[in-house]
C-alpha cells in the first residue's frame, strides 16, 4: 500500500517552512517537549539548501519560539558513527552564533536539539531518548540548584534549564502501537501514515497539509525522485550488511578449519579449542576492518561481527 502522507524529512525541506504549516511543527514539538510551543519564525539552517536531485542524507529546520528559544529539528537517514558528536556540535554552534558580541552570557538562548534517526544509533531498545544535564554532587548526590536571584533574573527553575536539551527518536525501534499522543507522531514518522483515530496536537493539521494527493504535478515528481533515492540508499546499505554477514559466516568456517588444524598440530584438545577461537577472532577482526573501510558505523559492525566496541575501536587505532 503506497504511503498516504509525505515523509517528514521531505516535508521539512519543502512544505513545513511555510508559515501556514507551522501548526504541524508546533503540535509535534508540544507533544515531545510536554509544553505548548509557538513558532515565531524559521531561521537559516545548515542543511536547508535546495538540491536538484535531493540526495542529501540529512535535512534540518531551525525555529525560534515566541519565548526566544531555539529548536533545531534534524532528520538523519543513513548511519553515521559520530552522530552523537554531530548533535553536540549542532547545539553548541547555535549557542555561540545567537549570542551577539558584547551580550552578557545570561542572554544565551535555550536550545532544544531534536534528532530523528532512521538507523541504529548507540545500544538501546527504546525509541525515545532525552538528555538534560544536571550537576550532581560527587559526595552527597544532591542536584545543584540555582539561587533565588538566578531564578528571577534568568527565568529558570533549575540549572539544567540553561543548557541545551537533546532528544533522540530512534524511529525504527517503534513497534507501531500508539499508546499516547507522542506515539501517534512517532507512528507517522515511521510509516508516513496518520490513522483516523489519532488526536495528538498538530496531527490533524499534518493529516491535511501533508497528503501526497495535495502535491502539484511538479512537486509529486520531485517527491517520487526523493523516495526513489532513499530506496536506492536503503538497498545499498542492506546489500552491504548482507554481504558482510555472508563474509562473517564464511570467515567462521575458515576460522574453525584453521583452529582444528592448529589444534591437531599441537596434539591436544585445548590447543584445538583455542585454535578455533583464535581463528574465528582473527577472521572477525579482518571483516570489521573491511567494514570500517566501507564506511559502516560501529553499531552495525558490532551487530554483524559480535565484536565489542573496544575491539572495533582498537582496530581503528592500529
Amino acid at each position: 500500500m503506497p504511503d498516504t502522507h509525505i515523509r517528514f524529512d521531505w516535508a521539512i525541506k519543502r512544505l513545513l517552512r511555510n508559515k501556514a504549516n507551522f501548526g504541524v511543527l508546533e503540535g509535534f514539538l508540544s507533544e515531545l517537549l510536554h509544553f505548548d510551543i509557538t513558532i515565531k519564525t524559521l531561521l537559516e539552517s545548515e542543511a536547508n539548501q535546495e538540491t536538484l536531485d535531493d540526495k542529501t542524507n540529512r535535512v534540518d529546520i531551525l525555529a525560534e519560539t515566541t519565548d526566544g528559544e531555539l529548536v533545531l529539528i534534524e532528520v538523519q537517514n543513513n548511519p553515521q558513527h559520530d552522530y552523537f558528536h554531530r548533535m553536540l556540535y549542532g547545539a553548541s554552534k547555535l549557542v555561540t552564533e545567537y549570542l551577539d558580541k558584547g551580550q552578557e552570557y545570561g542572554q544565551i538562548k535555550k536550545v532544544y536539539s531534536i534528532n530523528i534517526v532512521y538507523f541504529n544509533l548507540g545500544m538501546g531498545d527504546d525509541y525515545i531518548y532525552s538528555y538534560r544535564g544536571e550537576f550532581i554532587g560527587a559526595n552527597l548526590g544532591d542536584i545543584l540548584q540555582p539561587t533565588k536571584t538566578q531564578e528571577f533574573k534568568f527565568h529558570i527553575n533549575k540549572v539544567a534549564d540553561i543548557f541545551p536539551e537533546y532528544y533522540l527518536l530512534k524511529v525504527r525501534n517503534f513497534k507501531d502501537l500508539a499508546k499516547n499522543p507522542l506515539d501517534e507522531w512517532i507512528y507517522f514518522l515511521k510509516n508516513s501514515d496518520i490513522k483516523a483515530e489519532f488526536s495528538a496536537k498538530g496531527i490533524a493539521e499534518a493529516k491535511e497539509a501533508l497528503r501526497v494527493t495535495n502535491l502539484s504535478e511538479q512537486e509529486r515528481a520531485a517527491y517520487e525522485r526523493y523516495i526513489n533515492n532513499k530506496r536506492d540508499e536503503a538497498s545499498i546499505l542492506s546489500t552491504q550488511e548482507l554481504e558482510t554477514k555472508l563474509q562473517v559466516e564464511q570467515a567462521e568456517i575458515r576460522g574453525i578449519e584453521k583452529g582444528i588444524q592448529q589444534g591437531k598440530q599441537e596434539g591436544i584438545q585445548q590447543g584445538k579449542q583455542e585454535g578455533i577461537q583464535q581463528g574465528k577472532q582473527e577472521e572477525k577482526i579482518a571483516i570489521a576492518r573491511s567494514c570500517r573501510e566501507q564506511g559502516l558505523d560501529v553499531e552495525t559492525i558490532m551487530k554483524i561481527t559480535q565484536l565489542s566496541r573496544e575491539e572495533i575501536e582498537s582496530i581503528e587505532n592500529e
